[in-house]
């Protein structure tokens, strides 16, 4: 039982077909059995069971909320009240938040609960899941060589993947949703800006940040994103936008739909394999009835470096609460300002501090209008791109990752190398888009491929109507059969 998918398992929950707790039991059971891939920081095994005694006993009186009793994970980005959160950080080894965040208390209103907090990229600052304080995660898809499972969202993708939860939540701010899916053979979704709160997530970047759904199926993706999704009065950059019913759009013709395929995403480095997959996709979706229309984006080669600048500013300024004063490790010092350096020196990580050096010179007084302002200016001609491609097209298809998974010890040794495996990914994060990744494929080496879709603002019901038709026609290997 533990191969169902969110739906199947929420429609066998409330039939009364299988148990909260024996589907519980089931996923303890293989996350111990599996503690090799270290894809759990914290667990909450008691909470759990607890949890899935009380769900049951709800949906036999008939008193069911949306998700009952059914066992997630959510990135050890979210504050949970009285479990430790970490962001994957020896500076938050041990804090214990004291308030719930809005997406987490969301999910726990709906009955379902978490069996633990995910593995990730320290302070989500990564494309592997490697830079973490507490160890490397390994990809499910594992053969002959150990894979990362993609970044930062690392833990929650290989925690799907491999059957160890039901579905996860992560968080996306340049494609750290979408990236670590398609390494994983999943499904990810980033909503447009605004469309999730904020609030009780460990912030990284602030414009830039979304909490994500991480399913087996886009039909799950929409069930899941409808729940998280929402205003929140705790969060100023929260919408107020009308959330649809995201599930009655699966499985939607999308006959008239005009698709898109941006020129500029055929970048030097992509594999020949995703080319392939890509034009396969493009040709499904054409037989489905959608018209495919080549686009251009110009601006969009530039979405790397303007990432690459507001980002590490963003964490710069996000990180500076991390002093060893208020919260969290706190090294020692003969005075105030030898306990800052000693406690930022010793508690961050070396991507950490790389970044924070970054945006520290990038918002220093000599180089801001010479950097930040100008990638500021870059951003709003981003996003007029995407805007004007969109009055001639429904939809974008794009490849979501240059390559596929890369083995441990084969992973790109120069930073600015491995920042590359967000090309196709932070332009959704920098224009504030929707955008999903589907997996379609697996490579000569039996390593999962994935297409991405990019919509308007606000229309996510548009990436599950495409997205649900790319999964149907693809036959992906079956996630069931990624680890059994």
């Amino acid at each position: 039982m533990y191969d169902l998918s969110l739906c199947e398992t929420r429609d066998k929950l409330k039939s009364k077909k299988i148990s909260s707790v024996e589907l519980t039991k089931c996923f303890l059971e293989r996350i111990d059995k599996f503690r090799n891939w270290n894809t759990f920081i914290t667990m909450c095994a008691d909470k759990a069971l607890d949890a899935a005694q009380k769900a049951d006993k709800k949906i036999a009186s008939g008193q069911a909320g949306e998700l009952e009793g059914i066992p997630l994970a959510i990135k050890d980005l979210f504050l949970t009240k009285g479990i430790r959160t970490t962001a994957g950080s020896k500076m938050l080894e041990n804090f214990i938040p004291p308030y719930e965040s809005t997406v987490s208390k969301k999910i726990l209103e709906t009955g379902a609960f978490f069996l633990g907090k995910t593995n990730m990229d320290e302070f989500a600052m990564g494309s592997a899941n490697i830079t973490s304080y507490f160890g490397k995660v390994i990809n499910p898809w594992s053969k002959d060589k150990k894979l990362v499972p993609g970044g930062s969202s690392g833990g929650s993708a290989a925690a799907v993947a491999g059957h160890l939860c039901v579905a996860a939540i992560g968080s996306d701010t340049g494609g750290s949703v979408r990236q670590p899916a398609a390494f994983s053979g999943i499904v990810g979704l980033k909503p447009t800006y605004g469309r999730c709160s904020r609030y009780g997530m460990v912030a990284f970047g602030s414009s830039l940040d979304q909490a994500g759904p991480m399913t087996k199926t886009v039909k799950d993706a929409a069930a899941f994103l409808k729940v998280i999704a929402g205003y929140d009065e705790k969060d100023s950059t929260s919408s107020r936008e009308k959330i649809p019913d995201f599930e009655s759009f699966a499985g939607k013709s999308i006959k008239g739909l005009r698709i898109g395929i941006p020129k500029e995403y055929r970048v030097d480095g992509i594999s020949d394999e995703i080319i392939n997959c890509w034009r396969n996709g493009a040709n499904w979706l054409k037989e489905a009835g959608a018209e495919i229309i080549d686009v251009s984006l110009q601006y969009s080669k530039y979405a790397l470096p303007v990432y690459y600048i507001i980002a590490p500013s963003e964490a710069s300024a996000n990180l500076a609460r991390f002093d060893g004063v208020r919260y969290g490790f706190r090294a020692a010092g003969e005075t105030i300002d030898e306990v800052y350096a000693n406690t930022r020196e010793e508690g961050f990580g070396e991507e950490v501090k790389r970044r924070i050096l970054i945006g520290t010179y990038v918002l220093s007084a000599g180089h801001y209008d010479a950097y930040y302002t100008k990638a500021q200016r870059i951003r709003q001609l981003i996003t007029q791109d995407f805007l004007s491609i969109f009055k001639s097209v429904d939809v974008l298809l794009t490849p979501t990752t240059p390559t596929s998974a890369f083995a441990f010890g084969e992973e790109p040794t120069n930073p600015v190398t491995m920042y590359l495996n967000d090309v196709f990914t932070v332009t959704a994060n920098i224009a504030g888009l929707p955008a999903i990744s589907v997996p379609i494929n697996l490579d000569r080496q039996g390593r999962p491929l994935g297409l991405q879709l990019i919509a308007p603002h606000f229309r996510e019901e548009l990436l599950v109507q495409v997205g649900s038709v790319l999964e149907k026609e693809a036959c992906f290997p079956k996630w069931k059969e990624a680890c059994q």
